[in-house]
């Protein structure tokens, strides 16, 4: 069974990365009961021949099921099934669901309040960071900018624990935004309109554009949150033999 290269069959023309393939893989079959809970994955030299993908691949679709709380990993032991289905997952230290309440108690009304105080230098480091991020084509890069931009609308608060309260999900952010954009489909693209609109309405000062943008943002997370917790359908699975992802 080759997945190193496939393609979504059924939903479009998005191509499907290996580790997608193999993450689509792995649930899917924890998901039928062919592995059931408590049972041990076949190992990593196991599933590479099996799945004929490199170890690198597989290592992050098994990062990614345990994210999704499908799986834990076991010092030299292996990975082991914990659940039957996606239900909430996990980031750094924070549930999904908990960390989203959070981001809309506090970003929402944070955007606001940047929109009224913002100083000229908030502006200047925001706009700097958007262009960074509309031209960055690494993923990993792209994603530190995406919370320190995050991190910079606190700043534009002018309150110095709107601050903290970012610092400390920090983290968690980093890792949700990772997730979303190797799992989600979340193009890189739409999620930079989405600052744009943040930033445009900063620099208009209009804190109710500015709150609607932000509120606009976290939906669009939550959506893709959303389409990556629910039950795979059969014509949902990636199909062999597609274009080269």
């Amino acid at each position: 069974m080759n997945l190193s290269d496939s393609q979504t069959g059924g939903l479009g023309p998005r191509r499907v990365s290996a580790m997608e393939a193999v993450l689509g893989h792995l649930r899917g079959a924890i998901e039928r009961g062919e592995y059931a809970i408590g049972d041990k994955l076949p190992s990593e030299a196991e599933l590479c021949r099996t799945l004929e993908v490199s170890r690198p691949v597989l290592r992050e679709a098994l990062r990614a099921l345990q994210t999704m709380g499908l799986t834990v990993s076991r010092t030299g032991k292996g990975t082991f099934v914990v659940a039957s289905a996606v239900e909430d997952p996990t980031f750094g230290d924070y549930a999904a669901s908990d960390l989203l309440e959070v981001r809309r108690h506090i970003e929402i009304p944070v955007a606001g309040y940047a929109a009224a105080r913002r100083t000229p230098e908030n502006l200047d480091h925001l706009a700097h960071l958007l262009d960074r991020m509309e031209r960055e084509t690494d993923t990993t890069a792209w994603v530190a900018m995406d919370t320190l931009f995050h991190l910079a609308i606190a700043e534009a608060a002018q309150n110095p624990v709107f601050r903290r309260v970012i610092e400390e999900i920090r983290d968690a952010l980093a890792r949700q935004s990772a997730f979303l954009n190797e799992l989600g489909g979340r193009r890189r693209e739409r999620s930079n309109r989405e600052h744009r609109a943040i930033v445009e309405a900063l620099v208009d000062g209009s804190e109710h554009d500015a709150v609607e943008a932000m509120s606009h943002h976290l939906d669009r997370v939550e959506t893709t949150l959303t389409d990556i917790v629910r039950p795979q359908r059969t014509d949902d699975l990636p199909t062999e033999g597609g274009p080269e992802a």
